[in-house]
């Protein structure tokens, strides 16, 4: 079986640095990578843990909507946080984006890369035939 592979690079100079894309598109499976709450328009991020959720999630949509899918379409979501603490008032922003789709979902508590971030969200999708 031939697989068609996409890449798509929300444009972040970090992904050319590290090595990776935004999302890869493989057949009807489409992989997001952990994506922060950056505007990575402007590169800046808010301080605010809610605030930086919703980016998170404006800028996972965004990438799938390239690669013709959405946040409906998600089997399986994992999110990266900095504080258990911050689950109880995120979790509501999780299910707003992501209810319809109800996906297998993971929760961590990780230390960031930059510790100006609390969340990072990663997602993968199975387009709908």
């Amino acid at each position: 079986m031939t697989s068609q592979r996409t890449r798509i690079s929300s444009g972040s100079t970090f992904e050319k640095l590290a090595g990776y894309s935004r999302l890869v598109v493989d057949g009807d499976w489409v992989f997001v990578s952990g994506t922060s709450g950056f505007d990575y328009t402007s590169m800046t991020v808010s301080a605010d843990a809610s605030e930086q959720t919703h980016q998170c999630f404006r800028n996972i949509a965004s990438a799938l909507a390239q690669a013709d899918a959405s946040l409906d379409d998600v089997v399986r979501v994992t999110y990266l946080l900095s504080e258990a603490s911050l689950f109880a008032e995120l979790a509501p922003i999780f299910g707003q984006y992501l209810g319809t789709a109800s996906p297998a979902c993971t929760a961590m508590v990780v230390g960031m890369i930059d510790t100006r971030m609390k969340i990072e969200i990663e997602v993968t999708v199975r387009k709908q035939a």
